[in-house]
């Protein structure tokens, strides 16, 4: 999926002003009475309308900031991409207000402005790995990084590319049977920027660009897993010529925890009960994300009991709500026995209250997946 801010053409840190402009300009280039039958066409006003709708909050744009796409893709819904389909009336009927026009003709929208024009050069992305414990992972942590960047060299200065006069386009007019055609490119000189550097420091690479160590922090969320990547913005390379910061992406690793295997928001825990335990009952204490617990186990407890404590999984990475802690029962037989001990079961083998007895509330081991993901 491709980025909102490139979708519009617009850097990070563009105003709320800026981003509804280059909404405008987008709409009108792909607006399908402007281009009838074109589904290519279709499909990026609809893209544009996406990124518009997100970008242009301030609370799902900060998330989006931090998570990308992927503030859509954990449950949390949001934007036209968060899976509830539209069409061109719901774009109309939420967005035409800013055409200054009422409804969806497109005789709102007002003229045409010019396409092309000086393109905003992008640094290189960066990508790194951080490591997590689960703790860290439920509570949200923030975390502060090395990471070597390419920057501007101090000193560097650019001027305007003279092959294309600062406007990143270069014009060619070609005559053709169909007679002069007019047609624009991205400069080969500048590389669209419009600037070409001017000075260059010493010890700066052909670009004007120096390497450096920068400390990052990274404020990481509540509920991330494994394999999900966060981004920070601007954090990434420079860009020459003045142009936009590429943005450092963070991909995630919770390490794997001793005693807990996270299922989703859902954790599990193996609890070994010995048969003095199971048969009279007691309390264990029971490890958690925040901490330790003591819970009652009662007396008959049987083996692949499941003991639900609400609320002591894993927050949503969305915010809405927090997942079960499920404590599975396991009572452990003991392998080797004294002679005093097994006389004592051998007379028991007799004693009709050890025989098997379930009781049609004891579901099957079946029954109890079944329950465990329904």
């Amino acid at each position: 999926m491709a980025d909102f801010y490139e979708i519009l053409g617009i850097s990070k840190g563009a105003s709320a002003a800026e981003i509804k402009k280059a909404y405008r300009k987008k709409a009108i280039e792909f607006h399908p009475d402007k281009n009838p039958g074109d589904k290519t066409a279709e499909d990026n006003f609809k893209k544009a309308a996406e990124a518009y709708e997100t970008l242009s909050d301030p609370q799902k744009k900060a998330r989006y900031d931090q998570l990308g796409h992927q503030a859509y893709t954990s449950g949390g819904g949001g934007g036209f991409g968060g899976g509830r389909g539209f069409d061109m009336e719901d774009i109309f009927s939420q967005f035409g207000d800013i055409f200054g026009g009422g409804g969806g003709g497109f005789s709102g929208f007002g003229g045409f402005g010019g396409g092309g024009g000086r393109r905003r050069v992008k640094g290189k992305d960066l990508r790194i790995r951080v490591s997590l414990t689960l703790e860290e992972a439920a509570k949200g942590v923030e975390k502060k990084v090395k990471v070597k960047r390419k920057k501007q060299a101090p000193g560097v200065t650019y001027k305007t590319c003279s092959t294309c006069n600062g406007s990143g386009q270069v014009t060619r007019i070609q005559n053709t049977i169909l007679g002069r055609m007019q047609t624009s490119a991205p400069c080969g000189t500048c590389g669209g920027s419009g600037q070409i550097m001017d000075k260059k420091p010493a010890g700066a690479d052909a670009q004007g660009m120096v390497v450096t160590e920068d400390r990052v922090s990274i404020q990481i969320p509540a509920g991330v897993e494994s394999e999900m990547r966060l981004k920070v913005a601007g954090k990434g390379n420079d860009a020459p010529g003045n142009g936009v910061s590429g943005d450092l992406l963070v991909d995630i690793e919770v390490k794997p925890h001793e005693n807990l295997q996270r299922e989703g928001n859902n954790l599990h825990y193996d609890l070994y009960l010995s048969l003095p335990e199971a048969v009279l009952g007691t309390s264990k204490e029971i490890q958690t994300v925040t901490g330790k617990v003591r819970i009652p186990i009662e007396a008959g407890i049987q083996s692949g009991k499941i003991l639900r404590l609400r609320g002591k999984g894993m927050p949503s990475l969305n915010g809405y709500g927090t997942g079960d802690l499920l404590v599975h029962v396991n009572v452990w037989t003991p392998r080797t026995l004294t002679k005093e001990q097994k006389d004592f079961f051998q007379s028991m083998m007799t004693d009709s209250n050890f025989d098997p007895a379930p009781e049609k509330s004891d579901k099957s081991f079946f029954e109890k997946v079944k329950d465990m993901f329904s």
